[in-house]
């Protein structure tokens, strides 16, 4: 069974950095992406970054040479996956205040693009000015 669990968010003055983090277990080692998504109030959820289980990553416009996505990995089987999932963001922005999302999916990007097939729970990020 597929879990993420996500740490790291608060609250951050603009021009400041926060890094989220999201323990995964359950996704197969040579066969998966996982992304960002977030959700500010009254508003849709939208992608924010992507990374394959080959390492490729996709950043939304919004959020490209201001937040990097990376992952650790820590095999314990070929179908289990342990992972932790990062967001460094920098130079926050008013407007990137939003709850967070982990996303996963147990098969790898298309077009660049992680489609979400599992969710964490949510963290909040709030940047004020």
């Amino acid at each position: 069974q597929v879990q993420l669990v996500e740490s790291g968010g608060g609250s951050v003055q603009a021009g400041g950095s926060l890094r989220l983090s999201c323990a995964t277990s359950g996704l197969p080692y040579s066969r998966h992406c996982m992304g960002w998504f977030r959700q500010a109030p009254w508003a849709e959820r939208e992608g924010v970054a992507y990374i394959d289980s080959s390492g490729d990553t996709t950043y939304e416009d919004s959020v490209k040479g201001r937040f990097t996505i990376s992952k650790d990995n820590a095999t314990i089987s070929k179908d289990n996956a342990k992972n932790t999932l990062y967001l460094q963001m920098n130079s926050l922005k008013p407007e990137d205040t939003a709850m967070y999302y982990c996303s996963a999916n147990d098969r790898r990007m298309i077009g660049g693009y992680c489609r979400p097939t599992r969710w964490g729970r949510g963290i909040q990020v709030t940047v004020s000015s």
